[in-house]
Order: structure tokens, then C-alpha cells, then sequence
């Protein structure tokens, strides 16, 4: 998937670059600054996204809401009417999310809130419209932050050393992460998702390490393999 990927950007890198020689070289006129053209910088990495092998759930929300959002631009929307409905479904949304996460949410272990406050030290995976892979074979893990912006992050733990409870915070929007895990530490998912979703199918190990997910994910998707 990630060679597919490499050749959608390429791809698309090339087709750029040829209507920009194009326009240069006055060989043809293309109007690359069309109204709504930002918005491609939403709709071309959801669409690659979905030949990532992640969860497509964040990529097609992302595709829609980038897609909407042009044809705003191109008046075949009222953006206007558009944005009044829109906004307070969100806000419903993320409240009614915040509700049923507090009624039936668990309490985080209290070393968990302590690395939220104290992980100016952690380990981190950045990835903004790119791709970013992490791998700690040999090292010792104890934490780390994961940040997906319109891109993905590859966390390999299979071969970490993992000694004692550990926290990965991650943070996923309109991206998505991937964190691969040894078969004897347990996995507990403690995230907020909105128009997302976290998937983990690791059994549980008695008396073996657990590694703590935690953070957020908005229209993209976390997998634990």
C-alpha cells in the first residue's frame, strides 16, 4: 500500500508540475487558482488516503467535507445556509460525544494524566501531509506522541522493550496511525472520536504490561495490530 501510495503522490506531483511548465511557457492557459482551489488540499490526500489500508472512515468524511466545501466555492452550494446547518450538527455532535464519553468512559490510571503534563521528554511521530515511520527495536519504550495532520504515522513496538506501563498520545486529523504492538502487553483504548475510529484486536495477558492509547481522533482512524 505504501508503494501505491508513493506512486498516487508521484502522480499527482507530475501533473502539477507539468500544468505549471504549461502555464509558464504559455503553451496552454490553465487557471490553477480556481475558486475553491484550497480545497484540494483536502480532497487530494483523503483521496489518496484510501488506498492507504487504514481505516477509510476519517478519509471519506475528509473527502466529503472537502468535496461540500468546493462546490461551495462554485455556488452550486449556499455556503451560507450550508454553514447554518453544518455548524450546529457539529456542535451537537461533539457534545452529545462528550456526554456518552463521560457517562460511560473510563478513569484513566493517574501515571496516564501524569505523561499528558510531563511529556516534554516523550518520544514523538510527527506526520503533516507526508508520511512518518517509527521503529524502537532494541530501545527501551516507555511513551510516545503521535500527530497525524492530513498524513500518516507508522509505530512499530514489536521488537521494543517494554518493561512496564506505557502511553502512546495520539492525535489524528484527517490522517491516520498505525501502531504495531508484541503479543504479550495488553492494549487499553481510552480515545475521543469523532467521524473516526480506533480498532485493536489484541488479546489480553495476564500480568503482562498494558500500553495506554489516549488522545483524539477526528475524521481519521487509529489501528493497534
Amino acid at each position: 500500500m505504501k508503494k501505491t501510495n508513493r506512486v498516487i503522490w508521484g502522480i499527482v506531483l507530475i501533473t502539477a508540475g507539468v500544468v505549471f511548465a504549461l502555464n509558464a511557457t504559455g503553451v496552454m492557459d490553465i487557471n490553477i487558482f480556481f475558486d475553491g482551489w484550497w480545497t484540494l488540499f483536502i480532497i487530494v490526500p483523503c483521496a489518496v488516503g484510501l488506498f492507504s489500508g487504514k481505516d477509510p472512515r476519517g478519509n471519506v468524511g475528509g473527502l466529503i467535507v472537502g468535496v461540500i466545501l468546493l462546490l461551495c466555492c462554485q455556488n452550486v452550494f449556499d455556503f451560507s445556509i450550508l454553514w447554518k446547518i453544518l455548524l450546529p450538527a457539529f456542535i451537537i455532535l461533539a457534545g452529545v460525544k462528550m456526554i456518552f464519553t463521560g457517562v460511560t468512559g473510563k478513569k484513566e490510571p493517574e501515571f496516564v494524566k501524569n505523561f499528558r503534563h510531563n511529556s516534554q521528554n516523550a518520544q514523538s511521530g510527527n506526520a503533516v501531509f507526508c508520511g512518518t515511520e517509527l521503529d524502537f527495536s532494541g530501545q527501551t519504550f516507555e511513551g510516545a506522541k503521535l500527530r497525524a495532520l492530513f498524513g500518516g504515522v507508522d509505530c512499530d513496538l514489536r521488537n521494543a522493550i517494554i518493561e512496564k506501563d506505557a502511553v502512546v498520545d495520539v492525535s489524528v486529523l484527517f490522517g491516520g496511525i498505525d501502531i504495531f504492538v508484541p503479543d504479550n502487553i495488553n492494549v487499553k483504548v481510552s480515545t475521543s472520536c469523532l467521524f473516526g475510529g480506533i480498532s485493536h484486536k489484541n488479546p489480553a495477558n495476564v500480568d503482562a504490561p498494558t500500553l495506554y492509547i489516549t488522545g483524539s481522533c477526528m475524521f481519521g482512524g487509529v489501528d493497534v495490530k
